[in-house]
């Protein structure tokens, strides 16, 4: 999971199914996603790609001018956007990748297969902060991540990879 991908081929039969329901449906991905490490196929890896750079596009981000948007997929196969929201009281900002994960968990979504970040830099891969990556956890810690460019190049990370060592709801003694 290390290389850097232009395109990504995943399970023959579960890139069809995609592909079948993504050509009649536009904004929903199927309820049967793929759970496990590399199986979404190119045709979802694609539009969550896409979902991010769209995002990004609502980024309000007047004090930084620095835009970042994400797009995550849940296990029913709902995709849903944020994009980072900046303040004239800086610490009150919050970055895309919380935006969608709570858009997510307020609308009843609390298991999540992948997340793809887009902002505008061409040299390296967006990667999420400390705290996006802590907030992420509290869901898991296997999920893809899609580190991108705006050329459409993505690393693919899982938050493990991300966040070694790290501290979960597990680790609370109840």
């Amino acid at each position: 999971m290390d290389s850097i991908h232009t395109r990504h081929t995943g399970n023959p039969d579960y890139t069809q199914k995609m592909n079948n329901h993504l050509a009649s449906q536009e904004e929903d991905l199927p309820a049967n996603a793929a759970t496990s490490g590399s199986n979404l196929g190119a045709d979802v890896i694609q539009k969550l790609l896409r979902k991010s750079q769209e995002a990004k596009t609502f980024a309000h981000c007047p004090y930084s001018k620095f835009r970042v948007g994400a797009a995550v997929l849940t296990r029913d196969g709902r995709i849903y956007l944020g994009c980072n929201v900046e303040n004239a009281c800086y610490t009150l900002g919050i970055c895309a990748e919380r935006t969608a994960i709570q858009k997510a968990v307020s609308e009843g979504c609390k298991e999540f297969l992948a997340i793809a970040i887009a902002s505008d830099v061409e040299e390296e891969f967006i990667s999420p902060c400390g705290a996006c990556r802590q907030v992420m956890r509290e869901f898991g810690s296997e999920w893809e991540i899609f580190l991108t460019k705006p050329s459409g190049d993505y690393l693919l990370k899982t938050l493990h990879q991300l966040l070694p060592m790290s501290f979960g709801p597990e680790n609370l003694h109840n």
